[in-house]
């Protein structure tokens, strides 16, 4: 029921957001403006993105070196910036970019804002902090605005992800991502593995059209366990 329940809901409701989404809008979120321009991923239709940040504010973040990798509109960065973190916002889509170079300059806030594909354009550096809201869809994007969502057919997002972390992360980093129940789980957690990291899940949260976890990834000699609810 609640699987013919969510196909439903997904082929009414998508549609007209991806209409609504084709102009800029501005969200507003716990004190933070964030204009949010066509073709960015909008924070504000998923919860993912506010479930993520919720998770990162519970950390000492003040003083820490924070990365968000694919930050899109940046809700995360601007509101760890608030809060004193020294942030680095990247995303691969040139819209993203000038979008977080509005959310900073709107929000008073400073970042170190940086177009990559993952890591390759970020300079070697130990983060405290690493926070991912991954494309986790198993397709080959087509346009800029599909990196949000596809990961590759065969995850290759997620490949050069856990090749490249090991480099951008000390003893003590906290590196969280969020997925959900609608990607191939069993896919991530081996390509992980693979580059010796586990992926332990710290939280779960139900809504109407999917199910979304947080995964801490640490490094699988650091951990010990690895599963998801």
């Amino acid at each position: 029921m609640r699987t013919a329940f969510k196909y439903i809901v997904s082929r009414t409701y998508r549609p007209l957001l991806e209409k609504y989404l084709t102009k800029s809008r501005v969200y507003f979120y716990r004190g933070v403006k964030i204009s949010v321009t066509a073709g960015v991923f909008h924070p504000g239709f998923f919860t993912s993105t506010k479930m993520l940040w919720r998770q990162i504010r519970k950390l000492a973040i003040e003083g820490k070196s924070l990365l968000e990798l694919g930050a899109g509109s940046g809700l995360i960065s601007v509101s760890a910036a608030k809060q004193g973190a020294r942030v680095t916002s990247t995303d691969i889509n040139p819209a993203a970019i000038r979008c977080l170079e509005i959310n900073r300059l709107q929000n008073e806030v400073e970042l170190n804002i940086i177009r990559s594909d993952l890591f390759r354009n970020i300079p070697k550096q130990n983060f405290d902090i690493i926070a991912i809201n991954p494309p986790y869809y198993k397709k080959t994007p087509q346009s800029m605005a599909d990196y949000a969502w596809f990961c590759g057919e065969n995850g290759e997002y997620f490949e050069q992800l856990f090749n490249d972390l090991g480099d951008y992360i000390h003893h003590n980093s906290t590196v969280l991502m969020v997925l959900c129940d609608g990607c191939d789980l069993d896919m991530i957690m081996a390509l992980a593995s693979r580059h010796g990291f586990l992926c332990n899940c710290v939280l779960s949260q139900q809504n109407l059209l999917e199910t979304n976890f947080i995964f801490k990834i640490e490094r699988a000699h650091e951990s010990h366990f690895s599963r998801y609810l």
